[in-house]
């Protein structure tokens, strides 16, 4: 395998890891983004996204010649489809850049190529994508309509955890969706290269079932935790020693509550679920809407607390200063797709009668920056804020001394207890 090409499409958190895991094994990978200066970023050996770990791989990778980027694909003998699957409207599935990338890569493909899917995807896109792809390429053989097709197509969905990425792709259990029993085992033969974790065969539709199921289980149990933060706020009960207690219990494991749900899988994948069976995903579709609805109730909280402040002080809310810890969706990255921190910083923003700080050394500025909110040091945010709120779990926010007078009983913490 070490000689063959693989294809990788979109090189965002998931498949620049993938491709560098690739070419760490000595195998050629080219990898295609549309976005050039990803592109130009990843060629001089840099990396344009946080992970412990990716910035040596991809330099090593691209130094010894196994790693390039570019902005279209090459003939290849494997494609690997790493793109976004977002939602739009109602949380219909959008699934615009799938289709766009099997049109990228359709007039490459030969006998015996290998298209793998993981882009978390609702049930049904790995057939649809052979659908797509035979309308490209009549003259090519696929698994959606042939028994023995001569183009193998696979859905095998990622399960790593950002900030972990590197060591989990390589140990964590890979479910394999073949459209074909070859499919799956062409699919296992090249993930071997890097994978050590065990190879869990089934089919296409039901490992697209069982990536968003993995995640909506994630996003139920936080709904529970969530809710009950808002049933101990109403009834004036420290939620953190409640978990604590309860979680005593030998059979209990409560998670912890937060500011909302965040990331691209956890804060999406269940509206899949919801889209496809409607009537019989209510338990899924009620724990979406408790953890969408947890920022609204976090920022009213916080307007709360300012009139608070106002009343006490005498100050004017025009004057009043919010200085907001945390953007990223979770502790210690730089990724804020979905978050709720940055979905509350930007409620608060807009409504231009305070003046909104931020803090979060992870990224490098706010976006849809429109007004005067800026990116400031914790320092600079606890010497000046009449009220801090914590959204997310930084390292460095454990080192703040947060007892300083002019702060006390003015700190709003969503992420538990911070200790230094």
């Amino acid at each position: 395998m070490s000689k063959s090409t693989v294809c990788i499409l979109g090189l965002g958190y998931i498949g620049l890891p993938t491709a560098a895991m690739f070419a760490s094994k000595g195998v050629n990978v080219v990898g295609v983004d549309t976005n050039i200066a990803v592109v130009d970023t990843i060629n001089a050996g840099q990396v344009h996204i946080i992970e412990p770990g990716l910035q040596d791989v991809v330099a090593l990778a691209i130094s010894d010649g196994d790693l390039i980027a570019s902005t279209i694909p090459v003939e290849s003998d494997v494609y690997i489809i790493c793109v976004p699957t977002p939602f739009y409207g109602d949380h219909q599935p959008d699934l615009t850049y799938v289709k766009s990338a099997c049109g990228s890569i359709a007039p490459f493909l030969k006998k015996d190529s290998l298209v793998i899917v993981e882009s978390t995807s609702p049930v049904g896109t790995t057939f649809q994508v052979c659908e797509w792809l035979s309308e490209l390429q009549p003259n090519l053989d696929f698994p959606h309509n042939n028994e023995h097709p001569n183009v193998h197509i696979a859905y095998c969905p990622e399960r790593v955890l950002p900030g972990n990425v590197m060591r989990e792709l390589v140990d964590n259990d890979r479910i394999i969706g073949g459209m074909t029993d070859v499919c799956a085992k062409r699919s296992v033969q090249i993930y071997s290269e890097f994978v050590k974790g065990e190879f869990l065969l089934t089919d296409a539709k039901t490992a697209e079932l069982a990536k968003l199921t993995e995640n909506s289980f994630r996003d139920v149990n936080i709904a529970f935790a969530n809710e009950l933060s808002l049933i101990c706020d109403n009834l004036a009960i420290d939620v953190w020693e409640l978990i604590a207690l309860s979680n005593r219990h030998p059979r209990v494991n409560v998670l912890n509550p937060g500011a909302g749900v965040g990331g691209h899988c956890i804060a999406v994948d269940p509206w899949f679920i919801v889209d496809a069976a409607p009537e019989q995903s209510r338990l899924i579709k009620t724990a979406r809407l408790i953890n969408d609805h947890k920022p609204v109730w976090v920022v009213d909280k916080i307007k709360s607390t300012i009139l608070d402040i106002a009343n006490e002080t005498d100050k004017p809310i025009g004057d009043i200063v919010v200085a907001c810890f945390g953007l990223t969706f979770k502790p210690d990255i730089d990724d804020l797709r979905e978050s709720p921190a940055l979905q509350i910083f930007q409620m608060l923003e807009s409504q231009a009668k305070y003046t909104c700080l931020a803090v979060d050394a992870n990224v490098k500025e706010i976006p849809n920056f429109k007004s005067q909110a800026s990116l400031v040091s914790c320092d600079y945010a606890v010497e000046m804020a009449d009220l801090c709120v914590v959204l997310v779990a930084h390292s460095e926010f454990r080192e703040i001394i947060w007892d300083k007078p002019h702060l006390r009983n003015r700190t709003l913490n969503f992420v538990g207890p911070l200790t230094r």
